[in-house]
């Protein structure tokens, strides 16, 4: 399985040529998230853009490229407690494509 690659930040303070304090925690972050499996992806950027408050969706789908859509479903799923989310798994039962038949 290969590595996946690493989002570039696509905010003002990343697109500088300057090396801040901001471009390398947004480089963190994408690190971070290349390594996580998709519903890990989607709670964490849940949680970063709680702590950002008010524009945050917008902010983090900058910093690491994901969907505002993708981001309010990992804040739901919080707030919910996870309830509905298995444990061992990333997708719930039934999830994912159907199985393709084989042919004769």
């Amino acid at each position: 399985m290969g590595q996946k690659a690493i989002h570039k930040c696509e905010c003002e303070d990343c697109q500088g040529a300057a090396e801040t304090d901001v471009k390398s925690q947004h480089e963190l972050i994408n690190l971070l998230m290349s390594r996580l499996d998709e519903q890990q992806r989607r709670w964490y950027a849940a949680v970063e853009s709680e702590r950002i408050g008010y524009g945050g969706d917008t902010q983090v789908t900058r910093i690491t490229g994901l969907d505002v859509e993708t981001i309010r479903r990992g804040r739901r799923e919080l707030a919910d407690k996870l309830a509905h989310r298995p444990v061992g798994r990333v997708r719930v039962a039934g999830g994912g494509r159907p199985r393709v038949e084989k042919k004769a």
